[in-house]
């Protein structure tokens, strides 16, 4: 491990050698899939959460224990079922004696929310009472129990899973639930090399060990590195004309918005871009983003904050059509 980073050149290599670090490690056992890794790592470094899609088999639950398994923090994964209380996930009060003295007092019992790394596995496989109790603490990053308030460990990070298939039993997330992810992160098939790769290496014998590269206070230190970061104000104006773009009714829409969508992006989508960018470019070695980086970025952001209308769907016209027709639409 790296010794103390002491100036801002120093720091910036420093998130770079994270990122290649871990990268290199997960590589070990997650074959391709570049960019989700790298717009999970840039989630982990902005302190934000992600819900991950994808069809059964793409090792989304694989792709998130490796992360946790490449950082030395606590881990949680917790499976989302029709029948999950909300206790299940925040825990609860038992009633507890004292043998001495015969005194009954409660005492509250730590549920699995109490970790660095959360793997929220098929999220809308639950009712909204119990999504919601995950997604208070995400948002907060406290839970309140009994009249006490139980502050969580930081850092915090979030990865939800949902299948798009498979529909039949389950609870989709509400819009205003899905705008406390930083990112939408979609995991396609694999390429034909990649798949082939993948059945060699898990049908073999050979069980790949993975180191820790990274500790809780260098995550945490990466975080503050990238609230740091300057960013010029051509790339903010950039980022909230972006968003600005996708709100319907507003006057400032595009005509692909106004003709595709019911409902825009609200202010986080902007602030999630910009702190996103922040972290793209530290991780690539640059000390400020540029326009590009929102650019990038804009996919994992907006697809799961838009609405699209009847249009739209009659079309069969996707979310990641419309923002790639808005990112045309929007002068640099």
């Amino acid at each position: 491990m790296k010794g103390p980073i002491v100036n801002e050149a120093d720091r910036i290599d420093g998130m770079r050698d994270h990122y290649k670090n871990m990268r290199q490690e997960i590589a070990k056992v997650i074959i391709g899939q570049e960019t989700v890794v790298e717009e999970m790592l840039i989630a982990l470094f902005s302190g934000g959460h992600v819900l991950l899609e994808g069809v059964p088999g793409l090792a989304k639950t694989l792709l998130i224990s490796s992360l946790s398994r490449v950082m030395d923090l606590s881990f949680s994964r917790i499976q989302f079922t029709p029948d999950l209380m909300p206790s299940d996930i925040t825990g609860s009060e038992i009633l507890e004696e004292d043998h001495g003295t015969g005194r009954r007092t409660f005492k509250f019992i730590k549920g699995p929310i109490f970790a660095n790394v959360i793997l929220a596995d098929e999220i809308n496989r639950t009712p909204p009472k119990t999504q919601a109790a995950l997604l208070q603490a995400m948002q907060e990053r406290e839970v309140t129990a009994g009249g006490q308030t139980f502050t969580l460990d930081s850092p915090f990070f979030v990865l939800a899973t949902q299948n798009p298939i498979e529909q039949e039993g389950t609870y989709p997330l509400p819009e205003a639930q899905l705008d406390r992810f930083m990112f939408n992160v979609l995991i396609d098939y694999p390429s034909f090399t990649d798949e082939i790769a993948i059945v060699e290496s898990t049908t073999g014998s050979v069980v790949e060990d993975l180191h820790k590269v990274l500790s809780g206070e260098e995550v945490l230190s990466a975080q503050e590195l990238v609230r740091q970061v300057p960013v010029a104000e051509n790339v903010t104006e950039y980022a909230v004309k972006l968003v600005r773009a996708t709100r319907v009714g507003s006057g400032g829409e595009t005509p692909s918005a106004a003709e595709f969508l019911s409902w825009g992006a609200g202010p986080r989508a902007a602030q999630f871009l910009v702190r996103g960018a922040k972290t793209r470019a530290l991780m690539d070695g640059r000390p400020t983003p540029d326009l590009e980086d929102i650019r990038q970025l804009a996919h994992p952001v907006l697809r799961h904050r838009l609405v699209t209308n009847f249009h739209a769907e009659a079309e069969n016209i996707s979310k990641d059509i419309i923002v790639e027709k808005i990112l045309n639409e929007v002068a640099l």
